[in-house]
């Protein structure tokens, strides 16, 4: 049995980093969000290296305990719950357990997901959970495999498969993007990534992010060399500047 989940009279708990209230960036109105421990991904900007390990500095909670404390806010966090991390997909048997009972509650849910451990030769959990889930919110982190590689130290390929299947699936998305100068800020990455979102078919929003470095103290504090010392974060204007152009990608697509 994986270590990040418990069986205790049928009851399954996940390992979870923190659980933050009021959120207003990771769904669609003010949202209960939960951080889940454990990442295969080890991107060069994270700014959580905290939630890497999936047993480090975690409480486990079950889906039963998670609800209780939503109830608590409710009324301040009707947009729903959205399921962050680390990588949720690390923890599935979970999250798709507090998904099922929150739509028991008519609680709209988010996941917020790389889509690297999508398997696309076995979906079987990834449609159960599917079956729960009202809307992904989808980080792409470079169009290019190769250059994701570099970022990540994982293909791409899952990922992109991943976004096709939940356009085929007819499941609605969201797609984020961090721009990184140096590293995805060239314009021919984001017209490639633009003409790539064009290709599916459920995409209702795109959210581009500037990089930042406030993680750098976190890093210092954990021990860890920060990968991108001497990066300037990317401003707000480069940010708008970057998703026009993914945007001119999407356009050139859809108007073939």
């Amino acid at each position: 049995m994986p270590l990040y989940i418990i069986k205790k009279m049928s009851e399954i708990f996940g390992n979870i980093h923190s659980i933050e209230t009021c959120g207003t960036v990771d769904g669609p109105g003010v949202r209960f969000v939960v951080f889940m421990q454990g990442c295969p991904m080890r991107c060069l900007y994270c700014h959580n290296p905290d939630t890497w390990n999936i047993n480090d500095k975690s409480q486990k909670l079950s889906a039963k305990d998670i609800l209780v404390q939503y109830d608590g806010v409710k009324e301040f966090c009707k947009g729903g719950i959205t399921v962050t991390g680390g990588e949720p997909l690390v923890q599935i048997d979970f999250v798709t357990e507090l998904f099922r009972q929150a739509k028991e509650k008519n609680i709209h849910t988010a996941l917020d997901t790389s889509g690297i451990l999508f398997n696309p030769d076995d979906t079987k959990k990834i449609d159960e959970l599917l079956q729960y889930t009202d809307l992904v919110l989808l980080d792409i982190k470079h169009i290019d495999n190769e250059e994701h590689v570099k970022l990540t130290k994982h293909s791409n390929k899952n990922i992109l498969a991943f976004a096709q299947y939940l356009s085929q699936k007819g499941k609605i998305m969201w797609i984020r993007h961090v721009v990184v100068p140096n590293l995805n800020d060239k314009k021919e990455f984001l017209i490639k990534l633009g003409e790539f979102i064009g290709t599916l078919k459920t995409v209702k929003a795109l959210d581009v992010l500037p990089y930042h470095n406030m993680a750098v103290p976190k890093y210092e504090n954990l021990g860890i060399d920060y990968p991108l010392k001497g990066t300037p974060a990317l401003s707000k204007e480069e940010a708008i500047s970057a998703r026009n152009i993914i945007l001119e990608g999407i356009k050139k697509v859809r108007q073939c």
